[in-house]
């Protein structure tokens, strides 16, 4: 039997993610961590890869976390501007911090309790003070929470929208407001916490020496958008085999 922590997009990065996997007892006895770490990653696609294995009580549920952190790079966004205020993103941040109800920021199925709580929703900055996005962190999001919410921050910082309209979509979520979806490409999702399954990874951000200032120029900016993808797999890259060594 095989559940997993956290399901995402087509095109969203996965830095790290957890899953349960429940083995008779006659194996799990037999078998350590190395070898089921070793069988893991004999037979996983390219791209994905096993860091480390623990044992967990048999009633742990791996879908209910402590928390999930979500970074978004916001440069890749085609609206984007090449000059922004880090001041205005932390103001815009602070607002979708707390609890409230996102129908207006998520693809909202049958069913789904609109409501979450932010935990954390900070600018994600360079060594040099560069913005680069947007880091998110919650017990639980909606489908496509995030990068609704990334498409109301750019829209922002380019003008399309007001804050007022962002303050709106919270805040009357009974009048429907489209403030647009970002493209998947930017979001990765960074760590989880679970007090049972345990972390292999901080939940610190990454450092972004590798990561290019994305062109002015708009036919440059098309181009660099390969770029900026494969910095992204580079960093998870990195991630990963700093672990494995």
């Amino acid at each position: 039997c095989l559940e997993m922590s956290s399901r995402t997009d087509a095109g969203v990065s996965v830095r790290m993610n957890l899953a349960r996997i429940d083995l008779p007892t006659s194996v799990s006895e037999k078998t350590s961590e190395d070898s089921i770490i070793r069988a893991l990653n004999d037979n996983l696609p390219l791209g994905a890869m096993a860091i480390s294995v623990n044992r967990a009580p048999a009633d742990s549920k791996v879908r209910y976390v402590q928390s999930r952190r979500y970074l978004y790079r916001l440069e890749v966004i085609e609206e984007w501007p090449f000059e922004n205020d880090p001041d205005v993103l932390s103001d815009a941040c602070s607002m979708v911090e707390g609890r409230n109800n996102f129908s207006n920021l998520c693809r909202l199925e049958e069913g789904t309790n609109p409501v979450r709580t932010v935990d954390e929703c900070v600018p994600w900055l360079s060594e040099r003070g560069r913005l680069v996005g947007f880091s998110i962190k919650a017990k639980s999001f909606i489908w496509n929470q995030v990068r609704k919410v990334a498409s109301s921050f750019s829209g922002i910082a380019s003008g399309r929208i007001t804050v007022s309209d962002l303050e709106s979509a919270l805040t009357s979520p009974e009048v429907s407001l489209d403030l647009g979806r970002a493209p998947a490409e930017g979001l990765v999702l960074w760590g989880i916490s679970h007090s049972d399954l345990g972390a292999s990874f901080s939940d610190d951000l990454p450092p972004l020496a590798s990561f290019s200032r994305r062109p002015e120029d708009s036919r440059e900016y098309r181009r660099w958008l390969s770029m900026a993808q494969y910095e992204m797999s580079a960093l998870l890259e990195r991630e990963w085999r700093g672990r494995l060594n």
